[in-house]
């Protein structure tokens, strides 16, 4: 048997079936075009489904190929065992109406007994049960012992889904030995043991199942085979798991190597290990492939997959970021076949960075938390943790389920997930409430309203602002009317109409439908259902009926302002991928006359030098004055030339694409500027986070920035006069102030420590003992919290062993801090568990560590009740 590592067997896979006259297709992306059946690839044939069902022509009848996958179905047995993986390669070679059994069974042959050199006694091979053709190829053609051919039932050896393309399999097994088996005399594959591993399928779909159950001969039929990359090179060199395949071992030396932990000495280490060498290829992946941190969809299972790997590094004992190192390894020893992690691996770093460290501040305090709740439910005899407390573990310190689930069972316990999922449904509920308020445009029935007669109207706006058009329809406050009077509000539908009605977040036109004796503000344009432009008017005067010649004028400047912000998104969207990368993609948008704003996927805060470069790009293409044109093309097209769009939204067959010079293509139904110089010009006004994983940058065109100077020029002009000084020497004015206030302040400061000195003898000498406890409770007035815990250090330092509790009232606020000597959180006193209790009587709450807490209270009146509770909270610890 040839001793070859993974990556060489990949190489020769692929040359293998290059020389078979198959097409070598480079891996898909992890994350599926045009499929909302998959959330992420998870098997070598998922990208290739257009080709087999014929809603694409493939680019060659043979086609091959070594595709990234990700299965998470598992993931909480990945560590557990050596054997689960969420990151896995499938090689695989297909046929489209090409070739069949007998090419498919003799290639895959010759590819392991020549090419891999695995000794053909080794090999065995199952069939369907009822496939007597596949078996007389492995008996006569191949020259595999009929002993060797096992014939198995439709679940081992038949794929097929509800409907559709379907057939039966063979699948090819490594005999790796007696050790390995169970020891019984007819022990061969389909057996329970570890003896026979399956090293590759080959799927022979010649069937097209009808929903009856009916199974049809297809015309053409196709292959479709699938070998894990990595189990194949546990054969080769031998390994017990994939685990200590040369090339993963490498990535998991790194683990060791940061945590100071070996492999194969300690079973829970070995678990943790596991666990991050697996996930650190997963993440490393997912992020190259767009893929951003997010609690929903695919970007939750990256996130999970981080700070599932993130707390397995504590357990390891790792306190600082890390998974980056190990990242890095990934990057560097697959880099050869997949190239694309390399050119993004500023990216996939800083992404794996931004939520390890996002984790970080917050796990500590998590984990304490539920160390807790866990105390609590062993000491009750429980078995269950609450879902309110499991929600809370995720909504605050942004604990995965899972994450909750893995750690309660490690102890035998369980979580409520069914009361969980009401609170996580709650939640989702009071967005959709929030998203809905801050959407309302005041005329959200528009798509309820019935029309009782065909109707059809046709957009003009793309090239004219006003047109001559004819009444179809009135609607008065929900009915059909033959008339709409002066002073009544209504709606109007004509036969053709220049009126941008509001879709892909541009507003609704405004403007006037008048003729010689009646006139008419249109306030808003909209789409009813079947695309009708619906338009919202307030008559001023006469009277309109069905059937009147009317002119339908769009408001000109309301329009244009309109355009400017719109066509500035798609340069802005652009700019954006250019300065922070690929992976940034359109969240959603709104284009008003007044600014837009444009929400966008990334990972985190967009710096100033970012912003900069972003609006300097926009500015230079606006002056660069690049023509806009708009062509209609075909979805098909539109994907394989690389147009932006949001491809997993539902378009037509037919789309439109803006093009803005060689710089920005998008498909857009939206109206836009003639050249990019008639936006005039571009400024951000603010970029902010409104969810995990998306940002938002609000900015403002052509007029509104002229207005935008303006006002700064007059607050510049009023803020010199205060100083009483030109405007040019406004900067230095204000650095003398805050050079002179810096300087106000580190007076007080000294005054407020040297108070505090003074304090600290007479808070001492209030000192009580509570079961042989030194214990301190004290309440000041007019303090921080900065300043009470620099009194608390201070008091702490002057004690051998002791809790101090303060209290400070600084005009409404309360503070409430408590501090444990290093001896007493030995013997179980917890600060964070005192100063819970001791705010909850001032209405307030917090936490904190064993040694450390500070907490927060609303009612001053309680201050000094709260802390006279403190003595009997400090032996209720004490039990």
């Amino acid at each position: 048997m040839k001793k070859i590592g993974l990556h060489e067997i990949r190489k020769e896979f692929l040359d293998f079936f290059e020389g078979k006259d198959h097409l070598i297709l480079p891996s898909f992306s992890l994350v599926p075009q045009n499929d909302k059946s998959l959330l992420l690839i998870n098997a070598g044939m998922a990208p290739l489904k257009p080709y087999f069902t014929g809603e694409k022509k493939p680019p060659r009848k043979r086609v091959a190929t070594c595709q990234k996958c990700i299965r998470t179905a598992d993931i909480e047995n990945v560590g557990k065992t050596d054997r689960h993986a969420t990151f896995f390669e499938m090689l695989g070679n297909f046929s489209f109406g090409d070739y069949f059994k007998k090419e498919a069974i003799q290639w895959a042959w010759e590819f392991l007994t020549v090419n891999m050199e695995i000794p053909p006694e080794l090999l065995w091979v199952s069939i369907y049960e009822d496939d007597d053709e596949a078996f007389e190829i492995w008996k006569n053609d191949v020259g595999v012992p009929e002993e060797k051919i096992v014939r198995l039932g439709k679940e081992d050896n038949f794929w097929e889904l509800e409907v559709g393309p379907c057939g039966p399999c063979s699948e090819i097994y490594v005999d790796r030995g007696e050790k390995y088996g169970c020891g019984k005399e007819d022990c061969k594959p389909g057996c329970d043991c570890d003896r026979y591993i399956e090293v590759w399928n080959l799927v022979f779909t010649q069937f097209d199942k009808d929903e009856n159950g009916n199974y049809h001969p297809l015309k053409h039929p196709n292959i479709d085979t699938g070998m894990g990359l990595e189990r194949i090179a546990t054969v080769m060199e031998g390994t017990d798991n994939i685990f200590e395949v040369s090339a993963i071992k490498e990535i998991l030396n790194i683990v060791e190597g940061i945590s100071g932990k070996k492999y194969r000495q300690n079973e829970e280490w070995d678990v943790s290990i596991r666990v991050i060498t697996d996930h650190s290829r997963a993440m490393t992946f997912l992020v190259s492939d767009g893929v951003l941190p997010s609690n929903e969809g695919r970007g939750y299972i990256l996130r999970r997959l981080i700070r599932r790997a993130a707390r397995h590094g504590k357990l390891l004992g790792i306190e600082k970021p890390f998974l980056s190192t190990v990242v890095s390894g990934v990057i560097d020893s697959w880099k050869v076949i997949y190239p694309e992690i390399k050119e993004n691996e500023e990216r996939i770093l800083k992404v794996i960075r931004a939520e390890e460290e996002k984790f970080q501040e917050t796990i500590h305090q998590g984990l304490q938390i539920l160390d807790t709740y866990i105390e609590e439910i062993l000491s009750k005899n429980q078995k269950y943790l609450d879902g309110e407390k499991a929600f809370k573990l995720y909504d605050t310190y942004g604990f995965p389920l899972d994450l909750t689930r893995e750690i309660l069972e490690e102890k035998g316990l369980a979580v409520d997930e069914e009361e969980f999922n009401i609170y996580m449904e709650e939640q989702r509920e009071r967005a959709r409430r929030a998203r809905e308020k801050s959407t309302d445009t005041g005329w959200k029935h528009s798509d309820v309203i019935e029309f009782t007669k065909e109707i059809d109207t046709e957009f003009k706006g793309y090239e004219t602002f006003d047109t001559k058009s004819k009444v179809v329809e009135i609607i008065v406050e929900g009915n059909s009317q033959d008339t709409i009077e002066e002073g009544m509000k209504g709606i109007v539908v004509l036969d053709k109409t220049p009126f941008y009605a509001e879709r892909g977040g541009q507003v609704g036109d405004k403007g006037t439908i008048t003729n010689d004796g009646f006139s008419a503000k249109v306030l808003d344009t909209q789409y009813a259902k079947d695309d009708i432009i619906i338009h919202h008017i307030k008559v001023d005067k006469g009277i309109l009926n069905i059937g009147d010649e009317v002119e339908a004028k769009v408001d000109y400047n309301y329009r244009y302002d309109i355009m400017r912000n719109h066509s500035a998104t798609h340069l802005l969207h652009r700019a954006l991928k250019d300065v922070l990368g690929e992976h940034v993609n359109q969240a959603g948008s709104i284009v008003l006359p007044d600014r837009l704003r444009f929400d966008f996927t990334h990972f985190e805060a967009v710096k100033d030098e970012e912003l900069k470069e972003i609006e300097r790009i926009v500015n230079e293409k606006i002056l660069e004055a690049l023509e806009v044109k708009t062509f209609e093309t075909s979805l098909d097209e539109a994907q394989e030339a690389g147009i932006v769009g949001l491809f997993e939204e539902k378009y037509k067959d037919k789309v439109r694409v803006v093009q803005m010079g060689d710089y920005s293509k998008e498909l857009c139904g939206g109206t836009h500027v003639k050249n990019t110089s008639f936006i005039g010009m571009f400024k951000i006004i603010s970029e902010s986070s409104i969810a995990a994983g998306v940002r938002r940058i609000e900015a403002i065109t052509g007029r509104s920035v002229y207005k935008y100077l303006l006002d700064l020029e007059k607050d510049m002009t009023a803020i010199a006069q205060i100083m009483k000084v030109n405007k040019k020497d406004v900067f230095g004015k204000v650095q003398n102030l805050m050079e002179e206030l810096k300087s106000k302040e580190k007076e007080i400061e000294l005054l407020q420590s040297k108070m505090a000195s003074s304090l600290v003898d007479e808070i001492l000498n209030s000192k009580q003992n509570v079961e042989n406890i030194d214990l301190i409770t004290y309440k000041v007035e007019n303090m921080d919290m900065n300043s009470l815990r620099n009194l608390g250090d201070k008091i702490k330092d002057s004690l051998e062993s002791g809790v101090v509790v303060l209290a400070s009232v600084e005009n409404t606020k309360i503070y409430f801090l408590c501090m444990v000597t290093k001896d007493l959180v030995n013997k179980g006193i917890h600060a964070g568990n005192i100063i819970k209790e001791v705010a909850k009587i001032a209405g307030g709450g917090g936490g904190g560590r064993p040694d450390m807490a500070q907490a927060g209270g609303k009612d001053i009146s309680k201050v000094n009740e709260a802390l006279s509770k403190v003595p009997s909270v400090l032996k209720e610890q004490l039990k």
